[in-house]
C-alpha cells in the first residue's frame, strides 16, 4: 500500500488544519488506518485510527478537538481544531491488516507508512 498524506501547513494557536491521505495498491481486503504524529525529539504516537469497519478510536487527550474519516475506500482525512504548540509535530497517515481496537493506534504494528506532512503551531 502506497499512502501520500497532504494538508499539512502553519497555523495560530486555536486555528483548524484538514490532513488527508490517499491510499492506492494493495489488496482488495479493506484495511486499517490511522494517523500518527512525531513530536521533535519525541517518540511516534497513535492519534486516531479507523477499523474497515468505521469504528474510530482515538488517543484519550485528542479526543473532542480531533476527529478521523474515511471519506472514501481509499482516502483518509483528519480534521484538527482547536490546534495547540503541543500540536506541533509530523503527522503521518499508516495502513494495515487484521488491526483491531487498541492494537490500530499502536505504532509498531504498522507497515505501511506514508512520508508525513509537517503541521506547525504558534503562539
Amino acid at each position: 500500500v502506497q499512502l501520500v498524506e497532504s494538508g499539512g501547513g502553519s497555523v495560530q494557536s486555536g486555528g483548524s488544519l484538514r490532513l488527508s491521505c490517499a491510499a492506492s495498491g494493495g489488496t482488495y481486503s479493506p484495511y486499517c488506518m490511522g494517523w500518527f504524529r512525531q513530536a521533535p525529539g519525541k517518540g511516534r504516537e497513535g492519534v486516531a485510527s479507523v477499523e474497515p469497519d468505521g469504528t474510530t478510536h482515538y488517543a484519550d487527550s485528542l479526543k473532542g478537538r480531533f476527529t478521523i474519516s474515511k471519506i472514501a475506500v481509499n482516502t483518509l482525512n483528519l480534521q484538527m481544531n482547536n490546534l495547540q504548540p503541543d500540536d506541533t509535530a509530523t503527522y503521518y497517515c499508516a495502513a494495515d491488516w487484521g488491526l483491531y481496537g487498541t492494537l490500530s493506534l499502536q505504532t509498531s504494528r504498522y507497515n505501511n507508512w506514508g512520508q508525513g506532512t509537517r503541521v506547525t503551531v504558534t503562539d
